[in-house]
């Protein structure tokens, strides 16, 4: 489950912080351009050239064509989350009961049910809550 709120979490910032061009903001931090090795293991070298080559195609993509891969990878992880287990709703409940709006994040990705749970849960908390549970439970 924490891996899944990772990697939503990752999406839903990438969705949420796009920077416009990613090779603008590296030509103007030449320091940024080295690959990050994570601390809990070393990378091999084909694991860093690969994602050097993922990055370079990113670069090379048009608007239009990231949207698509954008809109191909919100596709998957809703997919995943539909295929999810029984615990995951439960966490899901438990949130929408503390955090309505970040439940509703979490199942449906930044979508218009996100913004009126936030606008709910803002105005009168319990309205929102009753939206996000009704929600969850309903799609399950």
């Amino acid at each position: 489950m924490i891996k899944k709120l990772y990697f939503v979490l990752a999406v839903a910032g990438l969705f949420m912080f796009n920077v416009p061009s990613f090779a603008a903001a590296a030509a103007a931090h030449p320091a940024t351009k080295e690959v990050v090795t994570p601390a809990s293991g070393d990378v091999s070298a084909t694991e860093a050239d690969a994602a050097k080559t993922m990055e370079n195609e990113w670069n090379n993509l048009t608007a239009k064509e990231k949207r698509a891969k954008r809109k191909a990878i919100k596709d998957a992880v809703k997919t995943a989350k539909k295929n999810g287990s029984d615990t995951d709703l439960l966490l899901l409940v438990i949130l929408a009961i503390l955090l309505p709006p970040v439940a509703m994040a979490l199942y449906d990705g930044i979508s218009t049910r996100f913004w009126i749970s936030l606008i709910l849960t803002l105005l009168f908390f319990i309205p929102g809550m009753i939206y996000t549970l009704i929600v969850i439970l309903g799609g399950n």
